[in-house]
């Protein structure tokens, strides 16, 4: 088997390398809006690196009925909260707040570590909120947030944690040790078991709803079933016409399915 191809994503999307500019357009004219009428709070500090700052956006509706943290993707090797801005309208719109953080990436840091600073992102932006937490992420965000149910994560605002919607989560690392981008993240066996959702036991008890396109790559919808066949209180959706780039639209959508499962 090819590893790299197996998890090579845009080499199977149509006009794939249109995708990263797209999304940094729309996110930088959301944002700009928000932050001009005063409901974006950004580069919020949660740590001292520079990477470890995240983005707050407050609905117009006023005081919010919870918090949504979404975590951005890119294999821990790419990216920052700066390109997904508009997906928090989905959210805003249904009256919630929404962060988005930035984490260290690989080589710099190890997974282990960004599992810890989303944690700590998470819990800074507990702080300044009130009321139920929901978690979402894609790819290997989707891998992070399904961390914060694994009990070894220390996570102050657990209880407040009431769905967690991990998006064509990397379940299992152990295949991405036999990726030429291991280089750069450095998984060893321990690592890749440690930090590797699927395997992690004992979870904390928070309903958790796996979401996946059915026009991903066979190794993305294996990860995505594995994590929903592996935990307990764990539904799946796979999303008809959704590739890998296309299948998180639908959180800037307020009456799509993906954001009913995240906040009803």
């Amino acid at each position: 088997m090819d590893y790299d191809d197996a998890y090579a994503n845009g080499a199977y999307i149509n006009d794939a390398a249109s995708y990263p500019p797209k999304w940094d357009e729309a996110a930088q004219e959301w944002r700009s809006v928000e932050n001009a009428v005063g409901r974006a709070q950004l580069n919020l500090s949660y740590g001292e690196g520079e990477r470890e700052v995240f983005d707050l956006f407050y609905p117009a509706s006023g005081k919010p009925k919870g918090l949504l943290v979404f975590v951005h993707g890119g294999y821990w090797l790419a990216f920052d909260n700066k390109s997904w801005s508009h997906l928090a309208e989905g959210a805003t719109a249904r009256g919630w707040a929404v962060a988005m953080p930035s984490y260290t990436l690989a080589p710099e840091a190890r997974i282990s570590g960004i599992t810890e600073q989303i944690a700590r992102a998470i819990d800074a932006a507990a702080k300044v909120t009130h009321g139920p937490i929901v978690l979402t992420g894609h790819s290997a965000g989707g891998h992070l947030v399904a961390r914060m149910r694994c009990a070894d994560v220390a996570l102050a605002a657990a209880d407040r944690l009431q769905n967690i919607v991990p998006i064509s989560p990397l379940s299992d690392l152990r295949p991405l040790m036999k990726t030429t981008m291991n280089a750069d993240l450095r998984l060893d066996a321990t690592e890749a078991e440690a930090e590797s959702p699927l395997l992690v036991k004992p979870l904390r008890d928070i309903p958790t709803h796996v979401w996946v396109g059915a026009d991903e790559r066979p190794a993305f919808l294996d990860q995505a079933r594995w994590l929903a066949e592996g935990w307990d209180n764990t539904a799946l959706t796979i999303a008809p016409a959704k590739h890998h780039f296309d299948v998180i639209d639908d959180l800037a959508d307020p009456d799509s399915a993906l954001i009913t499962a995240l906040l009803d």
